[in-house]
C-alpha cells in the first residue's frame, strides 16, 4: 500500500498531537512531519515533500495562508487542506484564492477528517456545506467590479479598495483576515498589473477606469 505523506501545520501543541495520534491510525495515512507556524511548514514541504498539509490558518511568525501561497509557489503538487476554528468567509476565500484544496473546521470528526485527507489526495476539492452556503452568499451580495480591464482579481480589487481608503499595509491585513507579507504580495501585482509604481497613482488610474467609482 502506498501511504499518503501528510505533515500537520498548527501552533497549539496539544491540537498538533492530537491530529498526530489520530491520523497515525489511519494505516493508508503517513505523517511525515509537524510544524508550529507557517515558515516550519514551508520547510517542513521542502524536506519531506507531503502529498497534503493539513494547514492551520492562525499561527505566528507566517500564517496559513502566506504559508499556502508560498508553498503552492514553490511546490504546486502538494495538495493543502486549510483546518481552523475560524468560521469567517474570508479566511476561505484568501485560503482557496492561494490554491488551497479544501478547507475544514477543527470540529469535524476524525473520521471525517481522513475521508477528507483522502478525498482531496484523489483530487477532490473539499469545503463543507456550511461554507460553500456562506462563499456563495458573499458572492452573490458583493458589488460586481466595473470595467476591469487590467485582469484584476476580486481580492486585488478589495486590497486596491482599501488602498484607496488610505489604509496601511498592517490595516489592510487586519480587515481582510490575512497576513501583511500577502497585502504586500498582492499590492505589488497590483502595481504590476495597473503598471504603475505607487499608490496614489494606483487609485488615480483604477478611478479613471471605473473600478472605484464606488468607493
Amino acid at each position: 500500500m502506498v501511504k499518503i505523506k501528510v505533515l500537520l501545520a498548527d501552533d497549539q501543541e496539544l491540537i498538533l498531537e492530537s491530529l498526530h495520534i489520530v491520523l497515525s491510525m489511519e494505516p493508508d495515512l503517513e505523517i511525515v512531519g509537524l510544524a508550529k507556524n507557517g515558515e516550519e511548514a514551508i520547510k517542513g514541504c521542502e524536506q519531506f515533500m507531503p502529498d497534503i498539509v493539513l494547514m492551520d490558518v492562525n499561527m505566528p511568525v507566517m500564517d496559513g495562508v502566506a504559508a499556502t501561497a508560498q508553498i503552492k509557489e514553490r511546490i504546486p503538487s502538494t495538495k493543502i487542506i486549510m483546518l481552523t476554528s475560524y468560521k469567517e468567509v474570508e479566511y476561505v476565500l484568501a485560503a482557496l484564492s492561494c490554491g488551497a484544496e479544501g478547507y475544514l473546521l477543527k470540529a469535524i470528526h476524525p473520521r471525517d477528517l481522513a475521508a477528507g485527507i483522502r478525498v482531496v489526495q484523489a483530487g477532490g476539492t473539499l469545503i463543507s456545506q456550511e461554507m460553500a452556503s456562506k462563499m456563495i452568499k458573499n458572492l452573490n451580495t458583493a458589488t460586481p467590479a466595473r470595467n476591469n480591464e487590467f485582469g484584476l482579481t476580486g481580492r486585488e480589487i478589495e486590497v486596491l479598495h482599501k488602498l484607496a481608503s488610505g489604509l496601511r499595509n498592517q490595516e489592510i491585513a487586519e480587515v481582510l483576515y490575512l497576513s501583511e507579507g500577502t497585502v504586500k504580495n498582492y499590492i505589488s501585482t497590483i502595481y504590476s498589473k495597473l503598471n504603475v509604481k505607487g499608490r496614489r497613482e494606483a487609485t488615480r488610474k483604477a478611478r479613471d477606469s471605473g473600478m472605484l467609482d464606488h468607493s
